[in-house]
């Protein structure tokens, strides 16, 4: 079981699971979770079947944020990269942090798009309300290309971009850091925490 970085703007069920299902669960390295875990680290490969997983670390949003690309045909992105949007670099972070985040971002999705333009992502989330339609939340690599080229003409416009007229950061996201770092989930109805917009992108 992955997971691509600390999650602010939800609850992680990962940990659960695995202990329900006997999986093992893989993070990226870092020294926030206080469980036990096992790494996946860059450029590290794992065979589940047919599929074959390739971590690909995209630092920016978080410090540990890992990408993971499935057999050369999709890429769950986590929150580095949506299919309309990128992710913002400024939690748990004050203003020189996030801008050093945000030029790792930059390069992260610098590699990201050397991927083949037909492959699929496949971000942890939208970057917006969407419909329960069935439909999935995709989109073809060089097709996020085509409207990401007006946010990566320079390093330094990007940074602009992505650390001025920030939103509100997601509510109640301490707390779900403080939980998802512990690798507890609360009693009782988790929805007052996670409750709202996501608000872990930039558009």
């Amino acid at each position: 079981m992955f997971e691509t970085h600390v999650h602010a703007d939800h609850l992680s069920r990962a940990r659960e699971l695995a202990k329900q299902t006997d999986a093992t669960l893989l993070l990226p390295p870092q020294q926030r979770v206080r469980f036990p875990f096992q790494t996946i680290a860059d450029g590290d490969r794992v065979s589940l079947g047919s599929a074959s997983i390739t971590a690909m670390h995209t630092p920016g949003h978080t410090n540990e944020s890992t990408s993971f690309v499935v057999n050369e045909a999709a890429v769950f992105t986590g929150d580095t990269l949506f299919i309309n949007g990128v992710g913002r670099p400024d939690l748990h972070a004050d203003l020189e942090a996030a801008r050093q985040r945000a030029r790792a971002l930059f390069l992260s999705l610098t590699h990201l798009q050397q991927l083949r333009p037909e492959i699929i992502v496949l971000p942890a989330h939208a970057s917006e309300p969407i419909a329960f339609d069935g439909h999935p939340v995709a989109a073809r690599l060089g097709d996020v290309t085509t409207w990401l080229s007006g946010w990566m003409a320079s390093e330094s416009a990007f940074v602009e971009r992505v650390t001025s007229n920030l939103p509100a950061t997601p509510p109640n996201f301490g707390r779900i850091v403080d939980l998802n770092e512990a690798g507890e989930f609360p009693t009782g109805d988790p929805t007052e925490l996670e409750a709202g917009a996501n608000r872990c992108a930039m558009r």
